[in-house]
């Protein structure tokens, strides 16, 4: 107990990071970053190495362009694995090689927007609430038994009454609220930052309409990604200190 006071009297918020008195926290090892998620963090990524287009060109690629930019001698690395159209079964099936083989020390996920369309769409691959919690737990459990100093950070998803979703509006709202509630609850449970994008986004859409964020309801435009993007780093930076510039 003793010890743990100390740490946080000197202002190690995780293991990834110390105090020096005359400068900010900087990290004490280069970090490996990982965005997991559906299309929205696909950003149609590049499926090779090539290092122009590995990072897709939403939410993801900002917050890696500007953390890579800005700390380019600690040797991060930012890896993408959004797929379009996954649901949490989808995560599931590759979460061995896509997620625990990467080893991330950083580990944001988004997902749950399809979950809900399955549903309305009665897909036979639709999974219940209960179903979506127990197997996003057992994802996270997985990777903090592989790496327990893991940081997660968990994205809200979102759906607005733009286009087709303004169909059946209704059900698209409360399903996706359930999963949002699902969301906080593990984040709570994993001691996880979470980033309330459809907080951001519906204080963007008291000025702008709807369809300028969001174009068909569910797939940010260019100009909500980077709203996603500084949400991402105004909530990591707590947790992430040497991050306090953004």
């Amino acid at each position: 107990m003793q010890r743990r006071k100390f740490i946080q009297s000197v202002g190690m918020a995780t293991g990834f990071g110390l105090v020096n008195e005359s400068q900010a926290l900087v990290p004490q090892k280069p970090l490996v970053f990982l965005f997991q998620g559906d299309s929205i963090t696909d950003g149609n990524r590049g499926r090779n190495l090539d290092p122009n287009h590995i990072m897709g060109h939403g939410y993801a690629y900002s917050v890696a362009s500007r953390i890579g930019a800005d700390f380019p001698d600690i040797g991060f690395t930012f890896y993408n694995r959004g797929i379009s159209g996954n649901k949490i079964t989808d995560l599931q099936k590759r979460w061995e090689s896509d997620t625990l083989a990467l080893k991330p020390d950083v580990l944001s996920v988004l997902i749950g927007i399809n979950d809900v369309n399955a549903i309305i769409n009665n897909a036979p691959e639709a999974t219940s609430l209960e179903k979506f919690e127990g197997i996003y737990r057992t994802l996270l459990e997985d990777c903090r038994r592989a790496n327990s100093e893991i940081l997660f950070v968990l994205g809200i998803p979102f759906v607005y009454a733009v286009g087709k979703r303004a169909q059946n509006w209704e059900q698209w709202r409360d399903l996706t609220q359930a999963r949002q509630e699902v969301v906080r609850k593990l984040a709570g449970e994993f001691d996880a930052v979470v980033v309330d994008y459809p907080a951001v986004l519906d204080k963007a859409m008291h000025q702008t309409p709807a369809e300028y964020w969001i174009w068909d309801g569910i797939h940010p435009t260019v100009f909500a990604h980077e709203l996603m993007a500084r949400e991402w780093l105004k909530q990591v930076r707590k947790r992430l200190r040497f991050l306090k510039k953004y």
